[in-house]
C-alpha cells in the first residue's frame, strides 16, 4: 500500500494512493487518523488495507496538495558517510569508519513533494543527497538485526540537503548546515514494506534531468538493519521514526569546482519500487 498525507477542501487527512487516485483513509476510519502517523500508531493496516481494496476513489492526485509523508511529532535520524566512495571523497586518508556517523534533523527542515527547497540567503553553497528513508512501524529498544525489518513500516525518498559551509562552523556536529529551513524535502509518499520487498533498493538523484547519483542499498557500509540495531541500542525506537540511510557518492560538493544549487534547479531522487520526489530550487526572500 501507498499512503500519502494531502489537503483538501479544506481538510488534512491520509491517502492510499492507487493508480486512478486517493482513498481518503482518515475520512472512512475516524479514530482521529489525521496523517500517515497518527495510521501507524493507531495499527490500523488491517482497516486500511480493506478499505483501499474497494478502490473508491475520493479525489484526483491533481485535485489535492500533496503533504510531508511524516511531520512534526517524530524523529529524523540521519546517517552520514553511508557508502563506500563517501569516505573515500573527503581525501583525507581515514579509514572507513567502525561505526555510522548520526546527525538529527528538525521538521522544518524538510518540504514535501512539489513545494519549493528554500537556498539561504546566508550560504551559495546548498547541496543535495538523494536517500533512501525508512519509516519505523514497531518500536522496539536493543533491537537484534536480524529482527530489525519486522521493525520497519516503509519507506520514501529523501532529499537530505545540506548548506556545506555552515556544516564546518564548529568542531564536532554539522547540526547547523542539515537544518535550515526547507533545506530538504521528503516524500511523496510511504510505501509499505511488503509492496517494496526485500531486494536491494536503488538511490538515483538528478539535476536538472542530468544523473548525479546512482548507488544500491546492498552497497552501504551500514546496512538499513544494522542502523536500526544500533540507534535502539541507545534509544528506544518508536513507531513513525525515520531514518535517513545516508548518500551515495556525486553531491555536488565533490565536484571540482563544486556544483551547488541554485534557484531554478530541478532536484529529482528516485527510489526503485518507492516513488520520485520532484523539488524546484527557490531563493529564500528573507
Amino acid at each position: 500500500m501507498k499512503l500519502i498525507n494531502f489537503r483538501a477542501e479544506g481538510r488534512e487527512s491520509v491517502g492510499a494512493l492507487g493508480s486512478h487516485g486517493i482513498v481518503d483513509l482518515g475520512a472512512r476510519l475516524g479514530h482521529d487518523v489525521t496523517d500517515a502517523l497518527t495510521f501507524i500508531r493507531a495499527g490500523l493496516m488491517g482497516p486500511g488495507r480493506s478499505i483501499a481494496a474497494l478502490d473508491q476513489n475520493d479525489y484526483a492526485l491533481a485535485d489535492v496538495q500533496i503533504l510531508k509523508p511524516v511531520g512534526r511529532d517524530t524523529r529524523y535520524f540521519c546517517i552520514g558517510v553511508n557508502y563506500p566512495e563517501r569516505n573515500e571523497e573527503y581525501k583525507d586518508g581515514s579509514e572507513r569508519p567502525k561505526y555510522p556517523s548520526l546527525f538529527m534533523r528538525s521538521h522544518t527542515s524538510l518540504t514535501a513533494h512539489g513545494e519549493s527547497i528554500l537556498r539561504p540567503l546566508e550560504s551559495e553553497q546548498l547541496d543535495y543527497e538523494g536517500e533512501i528513508v525508512v519509516i519505523i512501524g514497531t518500536g522496539g529498544r536493543r533491537i537484534k538485526p536480524e529482527a530489525a525489518l519486522s521493525h520497519v513500516f516503509g519507506y520514501t525518498c529523501g532529499n537530505e540537503g545540506s548548506v556545506r559551509d555552515w556544516l564546518r562552523h564548529s568542531k564536532f556536529n554539522v547540526t547547523q548546515g542539515k537544518n535550515f529551513d526547507r533545506s530538504g524535502a521528503i516524500g511523496p509518499c510511504i510505501v509499505t514494506a511488503d509492496e517494496v520487498g526485500a531486494a536491494p533498493l536503488r538511490v538515483t538523484t538528478r539535476v536538472n534531468g542530468e544523473e548525479r547519483q546512482n548507488d544500491t542499498s546492498d552497497r552501504m557500509l551500514f546496512s538499513i538493519p544494522y542502523l536500526i540495531s544500533y540507534l535502539s541500542t541507545f534509544c528506544s525506537l518508536e513507531p513513525g521514526d525515520v531514518i535517513f540511510s545516508g548518500t551515495p557518492s556525486g553531491a555536488g560538493a565533490r565536484f571540482d569546482p563544486p556544483r551547488y544549487l541554485r534557484a531554478g534547479d530541478v532536484v529529482e531522487v528516485e527510489i526503485s519500487r518507492v516513488g520520485v520526489l520532484r523539488n524546484t530550487v527557490v531563493d529564500d526572500a528573507g
